[in-house]
């Protein structure tokens, strides 16, 4: 697939814990030709944790990118009508985001780019990364899981002892994944072994 031609964009929702695994993802539609137009919902923007300051991690993604961050629902809004995006990834995506997208929420960047993208019937990719996975937010999932022009990274439990709930997508297969939604394709396979159980 020839992604010179192609416009992402790159949204990231609040599993801090994720972030380093997901820029090295964003590097690759880089290298590969892309414009890359990187999003982020408000954790992001206010939110300094353990694992870095919110500045730190925006100076990141933007030098990635090379382009500006969208921050706002105002400057995420025009992504629908102007067709912008060719895909469309949220990953991390945490389980707030996921239920706020089955449930036709929102409030934030990241949120109004899904809808914008689903608005224009184009490829939305997610990137599950999320503690109650397989609790409250399974329904969730299953809800996106039925929806047309959205296709999961592939994921599994990535603590079963520790956080038997818990489900984190292999963010290293973004890239495949999206050249698969851009043909209308899931890859897969869907689940897969996140943690290697060794008894």
């Amino acid at each position: 697939m020839n992604w010179s031609d192609k416009h992402v964009g790159f949204a990231l929702s609040g599993s801090h814990c994720t972030f380093a695994e997901v820029m090295p993802q964003i590097q690759q539609f880089v290298d590969a030709g892309s414009k890359v137009t990187p999003i982020i919902s408000n954790t992001l923007k206010t939110t300094d944790t353990r694992f870095g300051t919110a500045e730190d991690w925006r100076k990141q993604l933007k030098d990635i990118a090379g382009n500006d961050i969208i921050s706002t629902i105002v400057d995420a809004e025009p992504l629908g009508p102007t067709k912008l995006l060719d895909v469309l990834v949220i990953a991390p995506c945490t389980g707030n985001t996921t239920s706020k997208l089955a449930n036709a929420l929102t409030d934030n960047a990241v949120l109004m780019a899904a809808k914008a993208q689903m608005r224009n019937q184009r490829p939305l990719v997610i990137g599950i990364s999320t503690n109650d996975g397989l609790g409250l937010n399974a329904a969730n999932i299953a809800k996106l899981l039925a929806m047309k022009h959205i296709y999961f990274v592939p994921f599994g439990q990535d603590s079963p002892e520790g956080k038997p709930n818990s489900l984190v997508a292999r963010m290293e297969l973004i890239f495949e994944t999206c050249e698969h939604a851009l043909q209308g394709k899931q890859l897969q396979p869907l689940i897969i072994e996140k943690f290697k159980y060794i008894g």
